[in-house]
């Protein structure tokens, strides 16, 4: 039987023989489409590979099986076999009236779990008649000001049987806390609910920009839910790392993965400085990323991200437990590819990025709508991105096997680039000191900006065609039945606000709110203070308002 060494010597001589004697001079003849071939993240891709690209050495190392370390293969030894992935579409506009219609709508369609988009003044931390919350109260998401308005978003909606998550960072322990507060006054207790909170504020210093408090205080409370939560709250995800946004601002594949899990080790450390054990908390970190377009690349960069983090946890923060080097996620399908051109054409490329995330293994999926380049999804878009998962899920067969693109040449190949280059940036990072300090000297921003660029420059030049837009146009006429925000929510809003203002016990309000303030300027936890103010119908602009005047306001620095 020959050996490993001598099949790589025959390899070798059969692969030089096909380049020379096959592939040149097919190509002198008939030349390829391409100057290079390039991945959406502009690495060379060579025109085939084969076992010399990655020799088979070391497989229960690398690879293993699913649900075991190093969970390349998936987090869950029987995958989409046992479950299929939680459907879980994002959704909210408007009132909190109007947000639970789709979402119950949604769920009779068979959607498994339920997704809050907030408007931006709740995502800053405003209530809807505050003077900086005018023009866009209802237009991105819902208006959630009290406990009065979460009543009315999860109304009919069993928080013991629906998982939920919420998109919210700044203001994440007020949603957290009046979340809580609502399956309490439905008769569920806190162990039984589960769901996710984003509740990434990294991020947003790096790519989104919905914060409110400076760093530290911005950690402390992330540390207090991780605390909170571990005690109270056993099945719920205290943090979404995002990666999502990193990729919507123009990031690559690899600095998606690096930057992202970068985050996630800002977020260990500070929990462990707060004197929590890393296997207390760590089973309840989620990641959240992006489904782009070049499917083989995106499918690599789910598998790269599972294994980095696994190592990291095991060997940098020495988790013991094997759910705590588990990387569970959540999948977005990519938003910044969908073009206001020819709406339809969406609805392939949200498929191709669709498959990109359950060939990845991803345990929850929001599939994005046709229009949403345009406006606010209508119902027939959302209806049909959901049922774009559940053709997948039921018709496609690639849930029929675990992990199968394993063992691909180009797949297994890209899998070992990308945690390579992720890794790079990982240890630029700790040079500098960590994630905040890297975010704070721009470095994070400036690569994100140079590839956005290098991408920007490539479609412009023709050199990346995106159909419809550079490639293939035809003349379109205005666009039609699209969903529309007007004033009325706003005034309604506002309405409302001022009612449960009048009905509540405003001294009570008062109490609690200078108890949190108290709290805030100490070193307490502060959740238990949050869920007592929202208990007693305090807004969600009064709660961080109070956290404002303790902790302050960040201000961005200028990256040029």
């Amino acid at each position: 039987m020959q050996n490993l060494e001598e099949l790589k010597l025959k390899m070798q001589d059969a692969f030089k023989n096909w380049d020379e004697k096959t592939y040149k001079k097919t190509t002198q003849k008939f030349p390829e489409q391409k100057k290079e071939f390039t991945t959406a993240s502009f690495n060379p891709v060579k025109p085939l590979y084969t076992p010399l690209d990655n020799e088979p050495d070391n497989y229960t190392e690398k690879l293993g099986f699913p649900g075991e370390f190093p969970f390349i293969r998936g987090v869950q030894p029987t995958m989409y076999r046992g479950r299929f992935w939680t459907m879980r579409q994002y959704a909210g506009f408007g009132t909190a009236k109007e947000s639970n219609e789709r979402y119950r709508y949604l769920l009779s369609q068979g959607q498994s779990g339920l997704s809050v988009a907030f408007d931006l003044p709740t995502q800053i931390g405003y209530d809807s008649d505050d003077s900086m919350a005018y023009g866009e109260v209802g237009k991105v998401g819902v208006a959630i000001d009290t406990l009065a308005d979460m009543e009315i978003l999860f109304d009919q909606i069993p928080l013991d049987k629906v998982s939920t998550s919420m998109t919210i960072n700044a203001p994440a322990s007020v949603l957290l806390a009046m979340y809580i507060a609502v399956a309490e006054k439905q008769g569920v207790t806190r162990d039984k609910i589960s769901g996710t909170i984003q509740n990434d504020i990294l991020k947003e210093y790096i790519a989104r920009g919905t914060y409110i408090f400076p760093p530290k205080p911005s950690m402390r409370l992330i540390t207090n839910i991780f605390e909170f939560c571990s005690k109270e709250v056993p099945k719920w995800n205290t943090i979404s790392i995002s990666g999502y946004h990193i990729r919507e601002a123009g990031s690559t594949a690899a600095q998606e993965v690096g930057f992202t899990l970068a985050d996630g080790i800002a977020y260990v450390n500070a929990a462990i400085k707060a004197g929590l054990d890393v296997d207390d908390f760590a089973g309840q970190l989620s990641f959240f990323f992006n489904a782009h377009n070049d499917l083989l690349e995106e499918v690599a960069k789910f598998r790269a991200a599972r294994r980095l983090w696994a190592k990291i946890m095991k060997d940098r923060f020495t988790a013991k437990k094997a759910k705590s080097m588990m990387l569970r996620f959540h999948t977005q399908t990519a938003g910044s590819t969908l073009t206001a051109q020819q709406v339809d054409n969406n609805i392939v490329r949200v498929t191709i990025q669709t498959l990109a995330a359950v060939l990845g293994g991803t345990q929850s999926l929001h599939t994005n709508s046709r229009d949403e380049a345009l406006a606010l999804p209508t119902e027939d878009s959302v209806r049909i991105a959901l049922r774009t998962q559940q053709i997948v899920a039921n018709e496609s067969g690639v849930i029929n096997t675990i992990d199968p693109l394993a063992g691909s040449y180009y797949v297994e190949t890209l899998t070992d680039q990308i945690e390579k280059e992720a890794e790079e940036y990982i240890k630029k990072i700790d040079a500098m000191g960590g994630m905040i300090e890297a975010i704070e000297q721009g470095y994070v921003q400036s690569e994100i900006q140079r590839a956005s660029y290098q991408f920007t420059k490539a479609m412009e030049k023709g050199e990346r065609i995106i159909v419809g837009v550079n490639k293939f146009q035809i003349k379109e006429g205005e666009p039609k039945g699209l969903l529309k925000i007007d004033m009325k929510a706003q005034e309604e809003q506002v309405k409302f606000l001022s009612k449960v203002r009048s009905e509540r016990n405003n001294k009570v309000v008062e109490e609690k709110l200078a108890a949190l303030k108290k709290a805030a300027e100490g070193e307490d936890n502060l959740m238990p203070f949050i869920i007592d103010a929202v208990k007693a119908y305090a807004g969600i602009g009064e709660i961080c308002n109070t956290m404002r005047a303790v902790f302050g306001e960040y201000k961005e620095n200028v990256v040029v």
